[in-house]
């Protein structure tokens, strides 16, 4: 399956293939290798062929990637992007990315990312706040999905 991240003009800026999972009626789960080279990433290296289980959704303003290590398959996090609900097709999902994100590291610690590339965006007030909302919503759900124990899978 073909995943195409747009940005606010509907233009793809990055596009890459995926396997997919499972499919339910809101949510599409898939496998995707990491496809750059090695880099440094917060308490983390995202390595190319670190493996990411992603999971997209047609009802929230977000998607989730589970990220695992190409070499000992250990889990290394969650990196989430803030985003208007994908829409999923038969073989492809697309999404338009609001440059927010959050890092959730293995050991339950969060981060948010590009604020300063969120504010650029100069977002109407709805749309600003469906993105802050979604945000809040992100971080609480991972957070007592964290305190639950659970280290895998995306929670629903």
């Amino acid at each position: 399956m073909k995943v195409l991240k747009k940005n606010l003009a509907d233009e793809v800026t990055w596009q890459y293939d995926g396997v997919v999972l499972s499919r339910e009626e809101n949510a599409v789960t898939l496998e995707a290798l990491f496809n750059r080279d090695d880099m440094p990433f917060m308490d983390i290296v995202l390595k190319r062929n670190d493996r990411f289980v992603e999971t997209f959704y047609s009802d929230r303003w977000y998607n989730i990637f589970e990220i695992y290590d190409r070499d000992d398959n250990h889990f290394k996090g969650w990196y989430c992007n803030i985003g208007k609900p994908a829409i999923i097709g038969d073989d492809f999902i697309s999404y338009v990315d609001l440059a927010l994100d959050l890092w959730v590291s293995a050991n339950g610690e969060q981060t948010v990312l590009d604020e300063d590339e969120f504010e650029e965006l100069n977002l109407d007030v709805e749309l600003k706040q469906k993105a802050d909302e979604s945000l809040r919503e992100l971080q609480k759900l991972l957070t007592l999905y964290r305190n639950s124990g659970k280290t895998k899978n995306p929670p629903s």
